[in-house]
């Protein structure tokens, strides 16, 4: 629970002697009824004993600072500066200690910047919990839970804090992560001996264990930092695992790690033979190797995230981990349940079906009292939707007087391998019935004499896309609670039937997915006649569909070859859901999951990108990358969409600053070979690369063609490499010209030379981002974003200045002739313009990318999306203002 800030937070008594107490000891000793705390005594407590959280996102400013000064080269470079200061070389050392510690504060200010809104994106998750608040249940944040609160849990719930159980209905808690348990641990309300090991406290639910079945009641004993949870939390390290962008992104930062140590050495090599200072051969050689390094490529790829993360939350989509961005980009096949996403979520109910002798009203009345809901309610505080649908659907008005007059003397609660709830009621006369309810083919399955009629009148609900749940009863002697085996030799009672029609807009979302190149499959628990017959209304066409019992019969070779072919999984486990999950990734690509209950926390796990809802269970929500405030996939579009562009300008800055740095470390290099002098100081080579990465900031707010978000893009390092070699020495042939032109032309000394190169050096590799931001041709058909066009520009005409300002002589700078920039613009012209045809030769001959098949009923949807224009794919449904490109997709290496 990581919602809040940490504070002292801690419990009344350990959970251990809580244990060991009987309840009622429990709750005088808490100060608390069984009714729970007032909310105004619930609000001093809070005060006193602080927020229920462990620890929270926060943006750390020195761990952000050291992000930036843990770099081998930058030490290396100070170390070096230190040592040309005692030795004599004071102004160079000062300079260069100026512009490293601009750059160190430029990335700082960015990642800093990134982190803030990664802490605000954090803020904005909510977990809740029903407790007892005055005697009524109501739903509080977890964070606000306090010592004395009295907590109800049901199915799929996140424990969130240490409780002494007062009630229980066949709890069973997943307590692995605490114990390393891997199988539930059933639990009691009895005390347990004191000393009794964490392990074994059958009284307690402890914070952060999951309800795997059952429900229970339990009072809060223990919160925050002062539970078994937070006492572990408090001594681990917070660090995640590394997502794939992470992973291309430190294997590029290898790559060039590589490049540089080899030049770097080769180039201090050889000025030392050729006998030139030895700490100016140094410093120049360790200013290269920075140079080459696209030092700002961690704030520009901070910078884009945390832009794109405030876009996305406008977009009502948030990321627990901003890198989680680029990943929600790469997914080419998403798996989603079906209720809320391909239809509208709220369900309603119809009508009753009696199939057994019994009146409507008979049916009605027995669906209502088979609930895991107080009867009393007038209203329901969470529980299942079914549920809530049915008890407050005016047709049951007349029929909750009646069933609160029945009394539920035993329950045996909802779990997702049996898929039903079964309870013992007792009526005025004493006499007791058992009532099941569940979904139609378990409960037919256990029931007798199940006539045709029922069996033709439930096809043709699921025929036509309704949802349907059996009542079944049977006459129960006694008074005990009922067991999985008393749910046999039941009779079918009748039908009751709910309408979750398709979304309106859903279909459209789909072509839009689909024009993303993203295939989405349903995975439900529902029926697969349902489920089809949704698809079908969305327009999906050749729908397949397979249910939990085939999956069972198919090795994961068929599963996997069958799974390009379904649309539909139905009735389905949590198991079968996360199997289907990661056979799909075994065949390659990137797999999105979407779901919201407990029984999809396994394949949230499994999945490249686990997308939950605000409105989800705790489990859920924990398990999940992307949390979307509103169930719509549309606003899942915009994310992957927005995921994609992110990447699309990180690649520009890498591909731009990998080649035009090689370029002209290349060209400082080969200069070294005929030159008497360094063809470039230390200082100014610092000064050159901090200007250019200063321009490059913008490029987060760059435009991104169209093509470019069509289709899945990932880290290719060999790309990048033949991108390098190819375009990197084009630099160089407008290095050497104009280290010509100063030499011949101009017969320009030491001074004048590093100042000619300097400003042609920046004005070719800042404005060459023009031609390699698209694949398009400059201006005419692609335009850059205003404040990329005005950065660069701006550093372009900086950088020419520079040399005829006060500032010259202490950089090493000396004034240009008027003739020069007349070269400047001949050679700058006609390096854009051979880039531009070396980039039409490089993509031309670059391999294509593999297009992935999508499944039938999305060939139709893709076809369909062909068929629009180019402005009306770009377009989203009118409701919304925001137009984001979407277009045929196939899968893309940068």
């Amino acid at each position: 629970m990581v919602t809040a800030a940490p504070a002292p937070s801690a419990a009344v008594v350990g959970i251990a002697a809580a244990a060991a107490q009987p309840a009622g000891e429990v709750l005088r000793g808490l100060e608390v009824s069984g009714a729970g705390l007032s909310a105004r005594e619930a609000g001093r407590r809070l005060q006193r004993w602080g927020p229920n959280a462990v620890h929270s996102h926060r943006a750390r400013l020195l761990l952000v600072l050291w992000h930036q000064l843990r770099s081998p080269l930058l030490g290396l470079l100070l170390t070096a500066a230190v040592i040309s200061y005692f030795v004599g070389e004071r102004s160079d050392a000062l300079i260069i200690g100026v512009i490293v510690a601009l750059s160190v504060g430029l990335g700082f200010a960015n990642e800093f910047r990134a982190e803030k809104a990664a802490e605000s994106l954090h803020a904005q998750i909510r977990h809740w919990a029903v407790t007892l608040r005055d005697g009524s249940p109501a739903e509080v944040e977890v964070t606000a839970l306090v010592p004395g609160d009295v907590v109800e849990l049901r199915l799929g719930d996140v424990v969130p804090a240490d409780l002494r159980l007062l009630e229980v209905n066949g709890l069973e808690c997943s307590e692995s992560v605490l114990t390393g348990e891997s199988l539930p641990v059933g639990k009691d309300t009895a005390p347990v001996p004191a000393g009794t090991a964490l392990a074994e406290l059958s009284g307690c639910a402890l914070m952060g264990t999951v309800v795997h079945s059952g429900s229970a009641r339990g009072v809060v004993v223990s919160t925050g930092a002062g539970t078994e949870f937070g006492k572990i939390a408090a001594g681990l390290s917070t660090h995640q695992l590394e997502t794939e962008f992470q992973v291309g992104l430190r294997r590029f930062s290898m790559f060039l790690v590589y490049v540089a140590g080899s030049l770097t050495t080769s180039i201090f090599v050889i000025n030392v033979a050729l006998h030139k200072p030895l700490i100016d051969a140094l410093l120049f050689s360790l200013a290269i190797a920075v140079g080459i390094t696209p030092q700002l490529l961690p704030a520009v790829v901070s910078t884009s995230l945390a832009a794109g993360s405030r876009r996305m939350s406008r977009r009502k989509v948030l990321v627990k981990r901003l890198v989680c961005i680029e990943d929600l980009g790469d997914v080419d096949v998403l798996f989603t349940d079906k209720t809320g996403t391909l239809t509208q979520g709220r369900i309603d109910f119809m009508r009753a079906v009696p199939t057994g002798g019994e009146s409507p009203q008979d049916v009605l009345r027995w669906g209502l009292l088979c609930t895991e809901n107080e009867l009393d309610e007038s209203h329901v505080v969470g529980g299942n939707p079914l549920d809530a649908a049915l008890w407050e659907s005016p047709a049951a008005a007349s029929q909750r007087p009646a069933a609160t007059r029945w009394t539920r003397v035993g329950l045996l609660p909802f779990d997702h391998e049996r898929r039903m709830v079964s309870v013992v009621v007792a009526g005025g006369s004493g006499t007791t019935t058992l009532v099941t309810k569940g979904a139609p083919e378990t409960v037919l399955e256990r029931c007798v004499d199940v006539p045709d009629a029922a069996r033709r009148a439930l096809e043709a609900e699921f025929a036509a896309g309704n949802r349907v749940v059996a009542v079944a009863t049977r006459p129960a002697p006694g008074t005990a609670g009922p067991a999985p085996a008393d749910e046999r030799d039941l009779r079918l009672a009748g039908l009751l039937v709910f309408l979750d029609p398709p979304k309106h807009d859903a279909g459209q979302a789909l072509l839009r997915l689909a024009g993303l190149g993203v295939t989405v499959k349903i995975v439900t628990g529902d029926n697969p006649a349902v489920a089809t017959k949704v698809c079908h209304d969305l327009g999906l066409s050749d729908v397949g569909a397979l249910t939990g019992a085939d999956l069972d019969t198919m090795d994961d070779a068929q599963l996997a070859a069958a799974i390009a072919r379904t649309t539909v999984f139905a009735r389905v486990s949590p198991e079968h859901k996360a199997r289907i999950v990661r056979v799909q990734r075994q065949t390659g690509g990137d797999v999105g999951f979407l779901g919201d209950g407990v029984n999809d926390a396994l394949a949230l796990h499994a999945a490249d990108v686990g997308i939950s809802v605000d409105s989800a269970t705790d489990v859920a929500k924990d398990a999940a990358d992307v949390i979307l405030l509103e169930k719509d996939l549309d606003v899942l579009a915009d994310g992957v969409a927005e995921g994609r562009r992110i990447f699309a300008n990180t690649i520009k800055y890498v591909l731009m600053g990998t080649s035009s740095n090689f370029g002209n470390m290349f060209s400082a290099a080969g200069a070294s070979l005929f030159l008497s002098f360094l063809p470039m100081l230390p200082s100014q080579i610092l000064l050159n690369n901090l200007l250019y990465d200063t321009s490059q900031l913008a490029i987060p707010t760059d435009e991104v063609d169209e093509e470019q978000v069509r289709r899945p893009a990932h880290w290719d390092i060999g790309f990048i490499r033949r991108f390098m070699v190819y375009f990197g020495p084009i630099s160089s042939l407008f290095d050497f010209a104009t280290f010509a032109v100063m030499l011949w032309a101009f017969h320009s000394g030491p001074a004048q030379f590093r100042s000619g190169w300097f400003v042609e050096s920046l004005a070719t590799q800042t404005l060459v981002i023009f031609a390699i931001r698209t694949r398009r041709i400059p201006f005419w058909h692609s335009h850059p974003s205003v404040p990329v066009a005005l950065t660069t520009a701006c550093v372009v005409v900086v950088g020419a200045i520079l040399p005829a300002t006060p500032l010259a002589h202490t950089l090493g700078f000396q004034p240009l002739p008027t003739a020069f920039f007349a070269a400047l613009a001949t050679m700058v012209v006609g390096y854009l313009g051979l880039v531009e045809i070396g980039k039409r030769l490089f993509y031309r001959t670059a391999r294509a990318p593999a297009r992935p098949q999508p499944a039938a009923g999305h060939r139709h949807l893709r076809r369909r999306a062909g068929r629009f224009s180019t402005a009306d794919r770009l377009q989203r449904p009118a409701s919304s203002r925001y137009r984001r490109p979407a277009g045929i997709g196939r899968r893309q290496r940068v």
